[in-house]
């Protein structure tokens, strides 16, 4: 290993956003909106889904535990990313860094695999609904999110362990607005061939694994809706649509940064904007808030605190 001055790197400087301080001040204010409305969006539908009696049901457990991925993944980043556009030197410490990477894809695998599980659920809602009960158990359920914070824990650590050891020296620049596993693996003082085709195999696959997933399962059904009415067929389409949409501006972002062999779109802050900031608050207004039968539980859990004070 050949060290640059016999000496290692202790933080690194994150490039963030360029531009006249005016810009910065623009992307500072946009996107602390955007983090606070992605927070209490969130944190509200956490306590409808919580202490409303009527959405005791399988798909608002489920939209209740994807709210709350949505809120951590987007505090990994965007409060440290924000705070950084009103200072000039924008570090962090190598082990800040481990840590930011590591939260990242902890929530960031556990929401594409629950995202699986949602579709498998509206499958079952749509296309099977007198077996629906039965067949999305509580225990099932419980199973179900249990599985998805494994592999996000497992599809971390596969990763983390292998970089939180390796040598820094010398360059420390990291041309994004946070920490990215593909950047950080090339600032290495060794040969990262090996270590980079992985992150390929793990973070790239799983992510064009998982939207492959969702195609194949919104595809299936549609196609047996039109077997039942004219109406559920409008339903559906409105409601995968919006879904649809979600799920590509999160995913897709992912499969080009992390399954494109490492090039300059590794370093593209623009898509990692959509995934990191944008789409947490995308989700709940598309998957949860336009729903109408959430918007009934809030009044009513909002008449109800009303009453009481």
């Amino acid at each position: 290993m050949d060290l640059k001055n016999g000496s290692l790197v202790t933080e690194f400087i994150l490039q963030g956003f360029s531009g006249q301080w005016e810009l910065q001040i623009f992307f500072f204010v946009t996107f602390s909106l955007i983090y606070g409305a992605t927070v209490v969006g969130n944190i509200l539908i956490m306590v409808t889904v919580t202490c409303s009696s009527t959405l005791h049901s399988p798909v608002y457990f489920l939209l209740g535990n994807l709210s709350f991925l949505d809120m951590c993944l987007s505090t990994a980043t965007t409060p440290k990313m924000i705070i950084d556009l009103l200072t000039e030197h924008k570090t962090i410490s190598v082990w800040g860094c481990m840590t930011q990477m590591f939260f990242m894809h902890f929530f960031g695998g556990a929401e594409m695999t629950l995202l699986i599980i949602m579709a498998f659920d509206r499958y079952v809602a749509i296309c099977k609904p007198l077996h629906y009960r039965t067949l999305m158990s509580h225990r099932l359920l419980h199973g179900f999110v249990t599985l998805s914070w494994i592999i996000g824990f497992m599809h971390t650590m596969s990763q983390i362990v292998l970089t939180v050891n390796l040598p820094f020296c010398g360059h420390n620049v990291i041309n994004n607005i946070f920490c990215d596993l593909p950047l950080v693996i090339k600032l290495a003082c060794i040969e990262t061939y090996t270590l980079e085709l992985f992150v390929i195999a793990d973070s790239g696959l799983l992510s064009f694994t998982c939207f492959i997933l969702l195609l194949v399962s919104y595809i299936a059904i549609l196609v047996s809706v039109p077997k039942k009415s004219s109406v559920g067929l409008s339903k559906a389409l409105s409601t995968l649509s919006a879904h649809i949409i979600v799920v590509t501006l999160f995913f897709g972002p992912c499969i080009f940064i992390y399954a494109w062999p490492f090039s300059s779109l590794a370093s593209n802050r623009t898509l990692a904007v959509f995934y990191t900031v944008i789409t947490p608050l995308l989700n709940p207004i598309i998957y949860t808030l336009r729903n109408k039968k959430m918007q009934e539980a809030m009044r009513k859990l909002r008449f109800q605190y009303v009453s009481s004070a």
